[in-house]
């Protein structure tokens, strides 16, 4: 027995050891720190932009916490002089396409310049009374996604004028995968500068450093750079974020569903465009009677003043709980859902016949080249269609590692 209870008193120790040793490791993976945002990280850069005069490249994603950067960096003493709105304008208000214009920020008083108006690229005059410039805009990972166009200006402008950008990095929700055409220069636009897939796997330092690296700039210039990475991520973390990064972007569904149902603005029909759910349903009055579910966009102000269908009752697909792990899963965009509405629709000569504003344009311009329309038309299936994007996709992703600041 006294044998039988030393042995017990041995394993039980061990056991103990082994629960403590556990229950470190637990304590430890819990205290590890999560997540932040190039921006969160004020520590790394505030001490560098003090004393100098500041002009802020910014939306309502440009969030330190849960306060503007801009507000919370003046709190800091950082010496604002300008801020350059993109797209929908600095605080966010304006619809997709719609022009907006410079002005002064009423709650700072600080001067509003818009890259989404007049003019796209920051003129030297506007320069002139700034040292440094600062990128801080949420991006969602796909070429026609404007934000990252007007990286691109503002990189041009920066190194054009000799000013310095500095790049505050944030997480790329949809930078999980790599996948689509690569856009053919003949389709070059408002909607997609250079040649990269539809999803671009980068988040926005990343992409910055490919348009200095690859030589895209305006006469091959290189801008000059400082990056603030994201702590704590890699690209296949999932992200959902903390602002909606423009009007008709209002959910973590929307942003992974974008990449896909962003091609039916090439189309005619309506992507829910004029309700509360946008990119998330897709639709159009003369599917009656072939899909049942319906919905009925109206103007909303902010999102979709005249939106496509307007005040008629729309039929076709519901996508808003469709399981988004498929993309995690596959890789892949879904094109399935435009080539089976093309298949469904009574009106086919019609189809591609997209009936949006001049900015949009038509499906080549978001596709990215000229064989799309006629493989739909054709009945080519998803297999065939992809195959037609190589081996541009697989050299990319290729040309892609060069650039990658996070595993």
């Amino acid at each position: 027995m006294k044998k039988f209870a030393a042995v017990f008193t041995f394993v039980f120790a061990l056991l103990t050891l082994g629960a403590c040793a556990q229950e470190r490791q637990a304590k430890k993976a819990i205290e590890k720190p999560g997540l932040k945002t190039g921006a969160d990280q004020t520590e790394k850069y505030v001490p560098l932009l003090k004393g100098k005069r500041v002009g802020m490249v910014v939306n309502p994603t440009s969030i330190i916490g849960k306060q503007t950067s801009v507000d919370s960096l003046l709190k800091r003493g950082v010496n604002i002089v300008k801020i350059f709105g993109p797209e929908h304008g600095f605080r966010g208000n304006a619809s997709a396409g719609v022009h907006v214009d410079d002005g002064v920020d009423t709650r700072t008083g600080i001067k509003v310049v818009s890259l989404y108006g007049k003019h796209s690229t920051p003129t030297k005059e506007e320069l002139a009374d700034i040292d440094i410039m600062v990128f801080d805009i949420q991006d969602v990972g796909v070429r026609f996604y404007t934000y990252i166009n007007t990286l691109q200006h503002v990189m041009e402008a920066c190194a054009q004028n000799n000013r310095e950008l500095m790049i505050l990095d944030r997480p790329n929700p949809n930078g999980f995968y790599v996948d689509g055409p690569i856009l053919d220069p003949r389709f070059k636009s408002g909607i997609g500068l250079q040649p990269i897939p539809i999803v671009h796997g980068l988040t926005v330092a990343e992409y910055a450093q490919m348009l200095n690296g690859e030589g895209w700039l305006k006469d091959k210039l290189k801008c000059k750079l400082q990056i603030v990475k994201n702590a704590n991520y890699n690209h296949d973390m999932p992200y959902e974020l903390p602002v909606k990064p423009s009007p008709n972007l209002n959910t973590a569904q929307a942003i992974l569903l974008y990449p896909s149902t962003c091609l039916f603005e090439g189309t005619y029909l309506n992507h829910g465009r004029g309700t509360q759910f946008p990119f998330t349903v897709v639709g159009a009055p003369y599917y009656k009677g072939i899909y049942a579910f319906s919905y009925t966009p109206t103007s909303i102000k902010g999102m979709a003043e005249t939106p496509l269908f307007q005040d008629q009752v729309c039929y076709g697909l519901d996508l808003r709980n469709y399981d988004t792990s498929n993309f995690r899963k596959t890789k892949m965009l879904n094109i399935s859902w435009l080539i089976e509405l093309y298949k469904a629709s009574p009106k086919k000569e019609d189809f591609f016949n997209s009936k949006l504003s001049k900015e949009m344009g038509t499906i080549e311009r978001l596709v990215g080249v000229d064989t799309f329309r006629q493989q739909i038309i054709a009945g080519k299936s998803e297999k065939e269609i992809r195959a037609s994007w190589e081996p541009g996709l697989s050299k990319y992703k290729q040309m892609r590692k060069k650039y990658l600041l996070y595993p």
